[in-house]
């Protein structure tokens, strides 16, 4: 775009507002500017260049948004222009990270328009994901170690049953049929690997250390085992399953 920043005048109080500011903007970077062409907010054209829309909205919302992906069609070279909001504003911040996020996802450009300045946050470029392999590579470790489907997508304030919390049921669940056991015969009665790092480390207060090598199911254990009932039982059923599927 060139410039990053020009000085502009008026305020941001309606849509029309924003149209002469980022005109200023443009035509600082040597463009000449319409407004309203087919439809378009704001047109510029500089020599053989692209053509650059602008569509301005005084909040980033969907209607913007998909505004926006329908210009591409016209031009690559699309931005959404809103006004820069304070710090303290309610609600999503037009430059948060993840409204940036999605604009280069979708090749959209972003510009804020502020008091006496227009600043371009995001250039409308083509989008290269960048996977994330550690984080990609933890998703389909705890998808692979959880068994059955304990959880409901989308639900809030419930506890998430992970792979590590259905380990640690099993642990407690067999310490409170058994008593008192040392780590080697934890391991052979639940199958967990992990269960000496789960009893020390005792993330979840479930477990109290008898003596050296030897646990019982602390009082919070006992309450946990009441509160993940059905998920204890569902445990205990696929348990039952895959020894009957083993033996025969």
């Amino acid at each position: 775009m060139g410039a990053k920043y020009a000085k502009v005048g008026g305020g941001t109080v309606g849509e029309a507002a924003l149209y002469r500011p980022v005109k200023r903007f443009l035509e600082r970077c040597g463009y000449e500017v319409k407004g309203e062409v087919q439809g378009c907010d704001l047109v510029a054209r500089r020599g053989d260049e692209p053509a650059v829309i602008v569509e301005l909205k005084l909040r980033f919302t969907l209607a913007l948004v998909l505004q926006g992906i329908d210009r591409l069609a016209l031009s690559a070279r699309v931005y959404l222009a809103v006004p820069r909001l304070p710090r303290r504003s309610r609600g999503l911040l037009p430059d948060a990270p993840a409204v940036r996020r999605l604009c280069r996802r979708l090749g959209l450009g972003l510009m804020l328009v502020g008091r006496d300045t227009v600043i371009v946050v995001e250039e409308p470029v083509p989008y290269r994901p960048r996977l994330a392999a550690k984080r990609a590579a933890r998703l389909i470790a705890e998808f692979d170690r959880r068994v059955g489907d304990m959880n409901v997508g989308g639900r809030n304030r419930a506890p998430i049953v992970t792979a590590y919390r259905q380990d640690a049921l099993r642990v407690a669940r067999v310490l409170a049929a058994a008593g008192p056991l040392r780590l080697a015969e934890l391991r052979a009665a639940t199958g967990v690997a992990d269960a000496a790092r789960i009893l020390q480390r005792d993330v979840y207060g479930w477990f109290a250390r008898v003596r050296r090598g030897t646990y019982a199911l602390s009082d919070r254990g006992h309450a946990a085992l009441g509160q993940f009932a059905e998920t204890v039982a569902a445990l205990a059923d696929l348990s039952a399953d895959a020894t009957e599927r083993a033996v025969a």
